[in-house]
């Protein structure tokens, strides 16, 4: 599907409107808050499930976004509403958040089309900044808690993420398909 002819753009674009303002109306503790971030995620997850369905072309990376959004939702749902167990889909929410991520997640941002083609070379390096950034971010709050072994983990994170940067230049680049007319250009 082109992102010209995504279906519910609007729609998803309004509840998303509506949860960031429940979510500031719960901050200034301002009436109604609950409500207003329940509608979001509610709308959320039910418009997506309805964009999931209308698709034509259904793929694994797909199913892993309607995962990711429907966990997501719910467990926002049952934190509004203050229900145990949470936990169960928080845990779900980030397995596709990172499988999303480590499949299309960098190519999202890149590629125009947003179709990522990635070799299973590209999937671990992918995996490996996934680590790194993890790596960085644990080190970085560890550190700041004084725990032991923060500044390893820290380092883990860094030196991944800069063979991750770094990896064009080790990495001999591929041939390129010749063009079949690249003779002198000739008036």
């Amino acid at each position: 599907m082109s992102p010209m002819k995504k279906i519910l753009k609007l729609p998803l674009r309004v509840s998303i409107a509506i949860l960031l303002f429940g979510m500031l109306a719960k901050i200034l503790e301002w009436p109604y808050a609950k409500e207003v971030m329940l509608l979001g995620f509610s709308l959320i997850g039910v418009l997506y499930m309805l964009r999931f369905a209308k698709k034509t072309e259904k793929r694994f990376i797909d199913y892993t976004k309607l995962v990711l959004i429907v966990f997501w939702s719910t467990n926002g749902i049952f934190r509004v509403l203050d229900f145990p167990y949470t936990l169960f889909f928080q845990i779900i929410t980030a397995i596709a958040f990172l499988t999303w991520f480590i499949m299309e997640g960098t190519a999202y941002f890149l590629d125009e089309d947003r179709r990522a083609k990635n070799s299973l070379g590209q999937i671990l390096w992918n995996c490996l900044l996934v680590v790194g950034t993890l790596g960085v971010i644990a080190g970085t709050i560890l550190k700041v808690l004084d725990w032991s072994y923060a500044i390893h983990l820290l380092s883990l994170g860094i030196t991944l993420i800069g063979a991750y940067v770094l990896k064009d230049v080790f990495v001999p680049a591929s041939p390129r398909k010749e063009e079949p007319n690249n003779e002198e250009f000739q008036l």
